[in-house]
């Protein structure tokens, strides 16, 4: 009971992986990580980390995030990080 076998375990994945990448904002969201996960890579863990990276990507990314989050208010919760900047005085 509640054990998925092989086969539906790969159904079950898939079906919720294509759903998240049907999301208003998948595209912003994988530019995005794209270009983070390109910053980590191949700067910031060889210490050449001086310049922000990948602003513009984040910025249409929490836009987008915020626009959904609004229509099913949850916008309080983009709101919580932006008291935490403005309280320590920088982003993080």
């Amino acid at each position: 009971m509640g054990m998925l076998s092989r086969k539906d375990k790969k159904t079950s994945d898939s079906s919720s992986s294509s759903s998240s990448s049907t999301s208003p904002c998948a595209n912003f969201r994988a530019a995005y990580h794209n270009c983070f996960n390109r910053w980590y890579s191949e700067k910031f863990v060889k210490g050449q980390w001086e310049k922000e990276e990948c602003i513009s990507e984040w910025q249409k990314y929490k836009a987008c995030l915020s626009e959904h989050l609004d229509d099913k208010h949850l916008s309080r919760f983009l709101e919580a990080e932006k008291s935490v900047v403005d309280h320590c005085g920088q982003s993080r």
